[in-house]
């Protein structure tokens, strides 16, 4: 048997099981016939819909479109959110039926014991616990209606200003957009994303640098939105380097198509106007001065991840200890490896982790489950006078949706000491 159709077997047999538990345990709050009638019709109305939508999103793998469009997003989006809802309220009734059936075991036991006999050993389920799984799973379900509509496009700019002592005083002020994990494989909207281009250009940056990661695993998937990002502009210039993504697609041809597949994926960030630096660097000189931008390639901790990443061939030809900004798609690099290199490295930009598209990030709160995963996985981190900064992201991937870590435009103002301007998180 194909393995998707197993897959899509497997899910459709869990989801079931999940839909017939979470089916009783909304029942069993009705009282009258009459609204238990009229729920049954309303479940398995949605239970066939959402069949529907599975149907959909399974006629799309087969398809094998490297392309989403708004429609398949939504389906994709819907199922995940109803899935994760119902999880949710199942878990807290299957907890609460934990609860029944431990006290209806003791009643039995204490009957055997007594030798008095009783009608009911399991107590009835308690309304007010199935209520509270209920508002916890309708809580969330309707943040990630809200994330798979308007969430994943809702950019959001984050303004970041450094003091560096070594950063040449032609550089002071400037401006530095840093964009990262663009997968735009799951764009469905071009209008929503060029909005993103246009707050990226009010901006007025000196320099753009994005940090991997422009496709989901097909090199075709950027064709749609060249001419988009073609249109963000830099003083200074656009900088970017490889996430683990982007070298996904050489798993799906031969291996004599590899140098062709990979020049012809390089030459779309030139078609976008970018320089892409592969274990590279490239001198920005300002009015004599000099700052250098590292590029490195896909450095991950963990044996799944591409280590292709050289910071020695990296900082080949540079002389002295200029200011460097080092571009590094997944922060374990920074980690692992630079913040040791024989050589400090002021500023190490990053992405990869998207804060997970789901969390809390407000009111000076941040918590999201990837944080579990990931040490550095959001926002700014200083260690042994070096920065690293993490920026969540500016597509979405696998669920087409964000809720509470929305897409991220970073703008850095870096300084110089002599201003005695100070670093504001």
């Amino acid at each position: 048997m194909d393995r998707r159709i197993m897959f899509f077997l497997i899910v459709v047999g869990f989801s079931l099981v999940l839909e017939a538990y979470t089916y009783f345990g909304l029942r069993s709050l009705l009282s009258s016939q009459r609204q238990k009638s009229v729920f049954n019709w309303v479940f398995i109305t949605q239970l066939l819909f959402l069949i529907w939508c599975m149907y959909q999103i399974f006629k799309g793998t087969i398809t094998a479109s490297p392309l989403r469009d708004a429609s398949s997003n939504f389906y994709i989006g819907l199922v995940f959110s109803s899935f994760v809802a119902k999880l949710i309220f199942s878990i807290g009734i299957l907890l609460q039926d934990s609860g029944r059936l431990l006290f209806g075991s003791y009643n039995y036991i204490a009957s055997l014991i007594s030798g008095e006999n009783t009608t009911s050993f399991i107590p009835d389920r308690r309304n007010f616990i199935t209520n509270v799984a209920l508002v916890s799973a309708g809580i969330p379900f309707i943040g990630m209606l809200y994330g798979i509509t308007v969430g994943k496009y809702r950019y959001t700019v984050e303004k970041i200003r450094l003091v560096f002592g070594n950063l040449p005083s032609a550089f002071n002020g400037l401006k530095v957009v840093q964009i990262s994990d663009i997968h735009s494989g799951s764009f469905d909207d071009k209008d929503a994303v060029l909005k993103g281009i246009h707050m990226i250009n009010a901006l007025q940056p000196d320099l753009i640098l994005f940090t991997g990661d422009l496709v989901n695993g097909q090199k075709d998937e950027i064709d749609p939105y060249i001419e988009v990002f073609a249109k963000l502009q830099a003083r200074y210039g656009k900088y970017a380097v490889l996430g683990n993504h982007d070298y996904y697609g050489l798993q799906t041809v031969p291996k004599e198509q590899h140098e062709a597949y990979t020049k012809d994926f390089h030459s779309k960030y030139e078609d976008m106007g970018f320089t892409l630096l592969k274990n590279e660097n490239a001198a920005v000189e300002v009015n004599g001065q000099k700052i250098y931008l590292l590029g490195v390639e896909n450095w991950g901790a963990g044996r799944f991840f591409q280590k292709y990443g050289d910071l020695d061939k990296a900082t080949a030809g540079i002389e002295d200890d200029p200011f460097t900004i080092l571009m590094s798609h997944d922060p374990t690099h920074w980690t692992e490896k630079v913040l040791d290199y024989k050589r400090p490295i002021p500023l190490t930009l990053s992405g990869h982790t998207h804060g997970m598209q789901f969390g809390v990030n407000f009111a000076g709160i941040k918590w999201s489950p990837v944080q579990y995963r990931y040490k550095h996985w959001s926002g700014l981190y200083q260690e042994k006078g070096q920065y690293l900064y993490v920026n969540r992201g500016f597509g979405f991937l696998g669920w087409p949706g964000r809720v509470g870590m929305w897409p991220e435009i970073t703008l850095f103002e870096l300084h110089n000491t002599e201003n005695n301007v100070d670093k504001l998180l």
